[in-house]
């Protein structure tokens, strides 16, 4: 591990940078901003969630237009124009001053942080790195990790001091004195993926095409799954000051359970990315569900305060696996050249349920439904595709005689199927 981290260092860090400011679009960031943004515009919980519904449904509808650039512009040109356009958002959330300009900064940051900074760091290590691309991938998503472990203590420290407004402009200058200089620095060479010591044998896979991918039924099997994370922990983030009054715990410890979550996010990163290298990310797909429902039904049935780092913890564990699949999984099933707009497409999907999530679940708070209910009916959604998840890792192991069936016909002799030899 020492040697691969000194021979790749710039990529890694330049990645994890990526990451980390992405914190900055992501939903547990934002909802820092939660009670000070439905006071200053007088919204409530489910009117507020169905303005960041929108505004996060609009970044997903962009973001497979907007992702294809990858597979036409060097990683770096990308990078630095992400990182400007993600730095004006932050300066138009801390000036907002009307309902429409309030949905345009949360558009930005969910179209530039979430989705392009992400899908950027992401894209470019899975073209990067190939024998060890389940281990580049764990150390690349370590920088969100780093960011839900920090910035939310940060924030309320800065908040507390100057206001919420205000401390969206600390954000501005980290982005456009920190982030871009850095990152321009360090990603301004690509990485020769050739070079890679191989730690298990991968047999060749052929690139598809974004058309022959939506044309492939496990695509949305395994995209069920993979939406699973985003809509859950969206939903409990957006909405953890509610659940918070809701069971009568401090809002500081809760956000104490962060690091919990970050350290269990941590340690399954780098531990997927270890078991992809040497197994295969098909194989890991049923394991990363699980603890995400068992979180859902600790924090639908459990109203004792300890319940808030065992929670935290399994959100750990689960996004630990889902962070790593996401960047390893594509490039093994799919290839790499047309990476760019496939991933845009997964991530515009994730997107997608996050949106959802915290809209859907506002308006059934304001018409009092049980949260209890909704957190147990999201871990009995996480069960069931966990159950899907296996089904399509057992149909496209290496090696296996049963091959995946499309209309009778064997997946291996499909146009554009990967060959398992």
């Amino acid at each position: 591990m020492g040697q691969f981290l000194a021979d790749n260092a710039r990529w890694l860090v330049g990645g994890f940078l990526l990451t980390f400011f992405s914190s900055f679009g992501q939903t547990f960031f934002i909802s820092l901003s939660n009670a000070g943004i439905r006071q200053s515009y007088g919204l409530s919980h489910g009117e507020f969630g169905g303005l960041y519904m929108l505004a996060t449904l609009g970044s997903a509808l962009t973001l497979p237009f907007l992702g294809r650039v990858l597979d036409r512009y060097r990683t770096i040109t990308v990078a630095v124009g992400t990182m400007i356009m993600l730095a004006l958002a932050t300066v138009f959330m801390g000036l907002s001053a009307s309902i429409p300009a309030l949905v345009l900064s949360l558009y930005l940051l969910r179209l530039f942080g979430q989705g392009m900074m992400t899908q950027t760091a992401l894209t470019a290590t899975g073209r990067w790195f190939s024998a060890n691309r389940g281990r580049a991938v764990s150390l690349v998503t370590l920088g969100q990790q780093t960011g839900e472990a920090l910035l939310p203590f940060l924030f309320v420290i800065v908040a507390g001091a100057i206001g919420w407004r205000a401390s969206w402009f600390t954000g501005t200058g980290a982005l456009l004195l920190v982030a871009l200089p850095v990152v321009t620095l360090l990603l301004r060479r690509d990485r020769v993926p050739q070079n890679d010591p191989a730690t298990v044998h991968r047999l060749p896979v052929r690139h598809w095409t974004l058309s022959e991918v939506l044309r492939d039924p496990k695509f949305y099997l395994i995209s069920a799954g993979v939406l699973a994370p985003p809509f859950v922990a969206t939903t409990i983030f957006f909405h953890q000051v509610y659940l918070t009054e809701l069971r009568g715990w401090p809002l500081t410890l809760f956000a104490g359970g962060f690091a919990v979550m970050s350290a269990a996010n941590v340690a399954f990163t780098l531990f997927a990315g270890w078991l992809i290298d040497r197994t295969s990310a098909a194989r890991v797909l049923p394991l990363f569900l699980l603890p995400l429902a068992a979180a859902c039904f600790v924090a639908a049935f459990v109203t004792a305060p300890w319940a808030i780092f065992v929670f935290m913890a399994l959100m750990g564990v689960s996004n630990g696996f889902s962070s790593t699949l996401s960047g390893a999984m594509w490039p093994e099933l799919y290839g790499t050249a047309h990476l760019g707009a496939i991933r845009s497409v997964v991530v515009a999907t994730m997107v997608f349920a996050s949106a959802a999530g915290p809209g859907l679940t506002g308006y059934l708070i304001d018409a009092g439904m049980d949260y209890g209910l909704q957190l147990a009916t999201m871990g009995l959604y996480a069960v069931v595709a966990a159950v899907g998840m296996w089904i399509v890792s057992v149909r496209i192991r290496p090696g296996r005689g049963d091959p995946w069936l499309l209309g009778g016909r064997r997946e291996a002799d499909r146009p554009g199927a990967i060959r398992r030899g």
